[in-house]
């Protein structure tokens, strides 16, 4: 169990190495552009390398890329899947030659039409971004908080489509702050046996290959999205030492997304990565 942080890659991929190491994580999440933007810098065949000989000299574990926001390959606008099918499969091809775990993307909204009437679009621009970008880099369904008609609030609805890919490049990253605003109640063993064990029966713990660790500025079951730092939302150190003392978190990475204790930095940062490493480090001498 990994303790990583998203980081920027200001100045390079060789910084968002640096910064990993500065703020004592141990993996790294980055986007490769910006996250509310198509446009999309082709990666070198030497900067890939020098970031892939870096990370392992830093002793860095899994590392994973975040996917445009703007990507979502269930929505009727016009031209979107087009866009979002291109976007992700030079997302995925950079992933797989920087030696990345995957790209974690939100299946975003259906835009009121349902998923129903939108899966066979995203199963087949899914399709058409593995097909495009072979390799060993996964494709990663983050799961959602609920909010509007946003697909992946339920374990089913990510289960349904990943069924329906069929691949074994497709992957799951469950992020702490979604779920429990999507109503899982993941801060009590009995809540968070529950709701594991629904993982296991609609998608099975093998697909489970990243976190995201967010506690919740919002309440259980409001279907926002929005984070905060470890041990000050809603979520709690003690609803973090029962997510990292479950068995099917034994071996999963974990990322922050949260805002950082220093509010000028406005990122994960050294308090919050030790506060989960306290916790893990608890966690397991308690097993």
């Amino acid at each position: 169990m990994e303790i990583g942080a998203h980081v920027s890659t200001a100045g390079g991929l060789g910084k968002a190495v640096d910064r990993a190491v500065e703020i004592g994580a141990e993996a790294v999440q980055m986007f490769l552009t910006s996250p509310r933007a198509w446009a999309f810098k082709a990666i070198s065949d030497e900067a890939a390398e020098a970031f892939r000989e870096v990370a392992a000299d830093a002793g860095l574990g899994p590392t994973v890329i975040h996917a445009s926001y703007l990507t979502a390959l269930g929505s009727p606008v016009p031209g979107l899947l087009e866009k979002s099918v291109d976007s992700l499969t030079k997302h995925l091809d950079a992933a797989n030659r920087l030696g990345a775990l995957g790209v974690i993307f939100h299946p975003a909204s259906h835009r009121g039409e349902g998923l129903d009437a939108m899966l066979d679009q995203f199963v087949g621009g899914a399709k058409q971004v593995l097909e495009a970008a072979p390799g060993d880099a996964l494709l990663m369904l983050e799961t959602s908080a609920g909010s509007g008609d946003h697909i992946g609030s339920k374990f089913e609805e990510l289960a349904r489509i990943i069924r329906a890919i069929d691949s074994p490049r497709m992957a799951v990253c469950l992020d702490t702050q979604h779920v429990w605003a999507a109503g899982y109640h993941i801060t009590s063993p009995e809540g968070l046996n529950r709701t594991m064990e629904e993982f296991e029966n609609e998608l099975g713990l093998d697909l489970l290959r990243a976190v995201h660790a967010n506690d919740s500025m919002r309440p259980f079951g409001a279907a926002v999205d929005r984070h905060e730092n470890i041990g000050e939302g809603l979520i709690g150190r003690d609803g973090f030492a029962n997510i990292m003392r479950h068995p099917a978190f034994a071996d999963v990475p974990f990322y922050l997304e949260v805002p950082g204790y220093d509010k000028n930095k406005k990122g994960p940062d050294k308090r919050n990565v030790n506060i989960l490493k306290e916790i893990r480090a608890e966690s397991q001498s308690s097993a």
